[in-house]
């Protein structure tokens, strides 16, 4: 697939199969966000991949657990591909995704945020370009800020003074693409 239809097929997907990727696939999109671009090429992101449906359901469920809603600027983002923003009874931020990259960066670097980002959207790109279905989520850090969360920061020996930015899902879209969405007019400017 050719990046410009990448780009502009990408979906965000919150609708998927229950079957499992490839590891193949996401060792591609894992090395994807790899190569990202990253702030003085310090390369300080750090990915778990996690190829667990009943592992990312828990993270799932954590990422969702203390969401305050109150701090949404709006109250709509799909009725083909709802969001816990449309519909207060989903219960995972994950929504049933198989597959999770979860995104860390160092604590007090100035960059990080923008990085982990960055990481993210080449890794989206890559999982289109392979048939996969993608979403980026946020509430990385307050996913894990949690005894639950922080058992498995542990287990998986995060580097001292990292943080989970955000997350990536990944997997086999269930059911039809959403339809494509109209870009909103006057979002730029050449000067």
């Amino acid at each position: 697939m050719e990046l410009t239809q990448a780009i502009e097929t990408r979906h965000s997907i919150r609708k998927y199969q229950a079957k499992q990727i490839q590891r193949e696939d996401l060792e591609k999109v894992i090395n994807a966000g790899l190569r990202a671009p990253n702030a003085g090429g310090r390369q300080g992101s750090f990915i778990i991949g996690i190829h667990d449906r009943e592992l990312t359901e828990k993270i799932g469920k954590l990422n969702i657990a203390n969401f305050d809603r109150s701090k949404l600027l709006g109250g709509y983002v799909s009725d083909e591909q709802p969001s816990i923003i449309d519909d207060p009874t989903i219960k995972s931020g994950f929504y049933g995704a198989p597959s999770v990259c979860v995104i860390f960066g160092p604590k007090d670097f100035l960059y990080s945020v923008a990085d982990a980002f960055c990481c993210a959207e080449n890794m989206v790109l890559m999982a289109t370009s392979l048939g996969l279905g993608s979403c980026i989520i946020a509430r990385g850090e307050e996913t894990f800020d949690n005894p639950d969360g922080e058992k498995l920061l542990s287990q998986w020996q995060i580097p001292e003074g990292y943080v989970a930015l955000c997350f990536v899902l990944l997997g086999y879209v269930d059911g039809n693409l959403p339809s494509e969405k109209k870009l909103h007019e006057g979002r730029f400017k050449i000067v």
